[in-house]
C-alpha cells in the first residue's frame, strides 16, 4: 500500500474571531479579541492530525486555485501530507468561526461550501491506502447517497478499514434511512453527541449507539466533548471521561479524535487503548486557537496520558 491514510473531504480556510463584542463601537465597527486564518475543513484536519502521528498519510480534497487553496495546500505540505491526489474546483470555501470564551464556537458558511467533487469516479485515488477516513458524512461530497455507497463499495473492496465523521447538514438535508445500504459498509462511526441526537432522535448515548448499530455501523463511537465519549459495539461498551483540559477552541478537536483513534488501530492497538489515544488527541487540539496549532506528535500525546495515569 503506498499510504497507511487517505482522508477524503472539505478543505477550507476558518476565519478565527474570538472574543467577538456584538455591541458595536460606531456604525459599521465591532471590536473582538482576536482574529486569524487558519486552514480547516475535516479531511485537512485529519490528515494533518494523522501525519504528525507518523502515518504515510494522502488527502484527496478539492482545493480552488486560489489564495485561500494555496493557504491550505501550503498547510498539508508543510506537515508532511501527501498532496498530490487533490482535485481543482472554482473556489476554496471561506468560513468565519465566532470562538466563545469557554472553546466552543459557531460557524458562517457561505455558497462555496456546497461545491461538490466526485471521488466516485476515480477510485484509484483513494483505494491504495489501509485505511480511508470520509470526513463527514452528510456534508459535501458525502451528501449524495450515491456518491457515498460507490465510494465505500470502493474502499471495501480495496480491503481499507473505513472510519466516517458525520456533521450535522447544511445545505442538502439526508437522513439515516437515505444511506441505510451504505452504512453496513462502515467499519467505525464517529458521531458527536449533537449529530448523533439528531440523526437518531435519542437522547441518551447507548441508545444513539445503538440506533447507528441497528443500521449496519461496526462500531459507534458517540463523541460528548467535556463528557468524554462512548464506545459500543453489539458485544462491547466502552464509556471514557474527558481529559481534564483547559479548552481554548475547540475546532477540529473531533477530527483530531478521528486521526489518533485510527493511528492507534492500524498500530495494533486493541478498541479501548485506540480510544484513550483518540481521547487524548481531542482534548489536546482545543489547548490553542486553530485546528492544526496545538498537535506536535505521538509521544506528546502519551505524555499527556500517563500525566493522568491512563498508560
Amino acid at each position: 500500500m503506498q499510504y497507511d491514510l487517505i482522508c477524503i473531504g472539505m478543505a477550507l480556510v476558518d476565519s478565527m474571531i474570538r472574543g467577538f463584542n456584538p455591541e458595536p463601537v460606531s456604525a459599521s465597527g465591532y471590536l473582538a479579541e482576536s482574529g486569524s486564518l487558519s486552514p480547516g475543513g475535516e479531511a485537512v484536519n485529519t490528515a494533518i492530525a494523522a501525519s504528525k502521528l507518523g502515518l504515510k498519510t494522502g488527502i484527496l480534497c478539492a482545493l480552488g486555485e486560489d489564495a485561500a487553496g494555496q493557504i491550505v495546500k501550503n498547510e498539508l505540505e508543510k506537515n508532511g501530507v501527501d498532496t498530490r491526489l487533490t482535485v481543482r474546483s472554482p473556489e476554496t470555501p471561506v468560513s468565519t468561526i465566532f470562538i466563545r470564551e469557554d472553546g466552543t464556537r459557531k460557524s458562517i458558511t457561505n455558497q462555496a461550501h456546497r461545491y461538490n467533487f466526485h471521488p466516485e469516479k476515480d477510485p484509484a485515488r483513494f483505494t491504495d491506502a489501509r485505511a480511508l477516513i470520509l470526513g463527514s458524512l452528510f456534508r459535501a461530497p458525502f451528501d449524495d447517497p450515491a456518491v457515498i455507497h460507490d465510494v465505500l463499495r470502493s474502499a471495501k473492496a480495496a480491503g481499507e478499514t473505513v472510519l466516517a465523521d458525520t456533521k450535522l447538514p447544511n445545505f442538502r438535508r439526508l437522513a439515516l434511512r437515505d444511506i441505510r445500504d451504505s452504512l453496513p459498509l462502515i467499519d467505525i462511526l464517529t458521531p458527536n453527541e449533537d449529530e448523533a441526537r439528531y440523526f437518531t432522535g435519542k437522547d441518551e448515548p447507548e441508545d444513539m449507539a445503538e440506533v447507528f448499530l441497528s443500521f449496519g455501523a461496526e462500531t459507534v463511537i458517540i463523541k460528548l466533548g467535556g463528557k468524554g465519549c462512548l464506545l459500543k459495539t453489539r458485544d462491547m461498551t466502552l464509556r471514557l471521561p474527558a481529559i481534564p483540559i483547559h479548552p481554548v477552541d475547540a475546532t477540529g478537536a473531533g477530527d483530531h479524535f478521528a486521526a489518533g483513534y485510527i493511528s492507534e488501530i492500524l498500530r495494533g492497538a486493541p478498541p479501548e487503548e485506540a480510544l484513550r489515544f483518540a481521547n487524548a488527541c481531542g482534548a489536546i487540539c482545543t489547548t490553542a486557537v486553530g485546528a492544526g496549532t496545538a498537535l506536535q506528535g505521538r509521544d506528546q500525546v502519551l505524555r499527556l496520558l500517563a500525566e493522568n495515569g491512563v498508560f
